[in-house]
C-alpha cells in the first residue's frame, strides 16, 4: 500500500498503520534515507495515541520507551550481531508496538523467523511530501 502525504497530513498514515496493527503486537521496522521522517512517523504516532511524552530518535541511546507500551529503537550504526549481543531481541517479547528505524532485511527476517508480527513502512523523500510505502 502507497501513501503520498504532506508531514502535516501524517495522522492518515497514522490511521493505516494502527489500522493494520489493531490490537495486536506488532513490530514496525521504519526505512528510509536520513531526515526522510522516521523519527516524525513516530512522534505522530505517539501523539496521535494521545500520549504527551518528548519523542526523539534514540540514535545515542539505542532505544526509547514511550508510556511502557511504545518501544523506539534506532540501529543505524549496528550491526545484526551487535542488536543481538544488546539483548535487543528479548525486548521484542515485551507487549506493545515496536518501531525500529534502520532495519534491514536481515533483522526483518530474523524477526519473522521467530513469529514476531512485523510490518515495513518505507519511507522516500518527495519534494514537500513523502511517500510511505506500507509493506505486511
Amino acid at each position: 500500500m502507497e501513501i503520498l502525504a504532506k508531514i502535516d497530513e501524517l495522522d492518515k498514515v497514522v490511521a493505516v498503520i494502527k489500522e493494520l496493527i489493531a490490537s495486536e503486537d506488532t513490530i514496525v521496522i521504519l526505512r528510509g534515507d536520513l531526515a526522510s521522517g522516521k523519527t516524525t512517523f513516530v512522534k505522530s504516532f505517539v501523539k496521535n495515541l494521545g500520549i504527551d511524552e518528548l519523542v526523539t530518535s534514540p540514535t545515542f541511546s539505542i532505544q526509547s520507551i514511550y508510556a511502557n507500551t511504545i518501544y523506539h529503537y534506532d540501529v543505524y550504526n549496528k550491526t545484526l550481531e551487535e542488536f543481538i549481543s544488546l539483548g535487543l531481541l528479548e525486548e521484542f517479547d515485551k507487549s506493545g508496538v515496536h518501531f525500529i528505524e534502520w532495519g534491514d532485511e536481515k533483522l526483518e527476517e530474523l524477526l519473522k523467523s521467530y513469529g514476531f508480527k512485523v510490518l515495513v513502512l518505507k519511507i522516500e523523500k518527495r519534494e514537500d511530501k513523502r511517500l510511505y510505502i506500507i509493506n505486511e
